[in-house]
């Protein structure tokens, strides 16, 4: 049972067939977080502010955890959103669980978790297929 104060999560989990170390660069160099993400002046820097930019808008975010290979973790904050995005990569005998979670998704904000839970699959979709072009 949800009460009307508790927050709610978008997580996407899969296992894909890239090594952590592959997939931290899609996730920290801005020229590829544009392909598969939006444009950003993202640095994996604990502390670093940067945006998000698409065409509907501007997301306002901070680093807030960053270990190399393992897990990336920054706020995601538009008009009245105020949410973490969590990153964790966890190697396998065949490449990668990567795992996002977006939480803090308040009740009256089902519209942004909608949104939320119908983008990350095609984001990571997208990052897949950066990925298998990457050397």
């Amino acid at each position: 049972m949800t009460t009307e104060t508790e927050t709610l999560s978008v997580i996407v989990e899969r296992e894909v067939a890239f090594p952590p170390e592959k997939i931290w660069r899609a996730l920290t160099q801005p020229h590829l977080i544009a392909e598969w993400l939006m444009k950003s002046d993202f640095r994996p820097v604990l502390g670093h502010r940067f945006d998000l930019s698409a065409d509907w808008g501007i997301v306002n975010c901070e680093v807030r955890e960053v270990e190399p290979h393992r897990s990336l973790a920054y706020s995601w904050d538009t008009k009245d959103l105020r949410s973490i995005v969590t990153w964790t990569l966890t190697p396998t005998e065949n490449g990668t669980i990567l795992r996002i979670e977006q939480q803090g998704f308040e009740p009256h904000q089902r519209p942004y978790f909608q949104g939320a839970t119908a983008a990350w699959p095609r984001f990571v979709d997208a990052m897949e297929k950066l990925l298998a072009g990457l050397d």
